[in-house]
């Protein structure tokens, strides 16, 4: 999946902006200036997101962009434990099975099923490839 959502910059009376999500209303920040607002944008999109998860909620999945909308990706970091933590569900295997195949200990594999948990990034690749998952980076120009 990606993990790139589409939102709208409001501009505000004071010169920054006010940014939302049609697909995740639970995520709204604001900026300075339209790079500040992109940047908070992408961190509320992540926040948002994590919560779903640890409230058990399906993601919702992203509209096309229409006119007028932006694209804002889910940092890296964020957007890779979402993928574990959606791949771990749907693979239907315990906790206990999931750190045995990965050969953690419990501890560590509920620490790195839990959204608000940071995990190293060669942790979380392992993850994925333990569930059949392979990661690409995409890199565009900022808008």
């Amino acid at each position: 999946m990606d993990y790139v959502y589409p939102a709208l910059f409001h501009p505000e009376s004071d010169g920054g902006f006010l940014v939302t999500f049609p697909d995740v209303p639970e995520a709204i920040t604001q900026g300075d200036d339209f790079a500040d607002a992109k940047a908070s944008a992408s961190d509320a999109l992540g926040l948002a997101l994590r919560g779903y998860l640890v409230h058990g909620k399906t993601l919702p999945t992203p509209s096309r962009r229409k006119v007028g909308h932006v694209d804002v990706p889910v940092e890296m970091v964020n957007a890779l434990k979402i993928a574990v933590v959606e791949a771990f569900r749907a693979s239907g295997i315990s906790k206990s099975e999931f750190a045995r195949r990965l050969g953690k200990a419990d501890t560590e594999a509920r620490r790195i099923l839990d959204p608000d948990h940071p995990t190293k990034l060669a942790t979380l690749d392992a993850a994925l490839k333990l569930f059949g998952k392979q990661v690409f980076v995409t890199v565009r120009d900022a808008a």
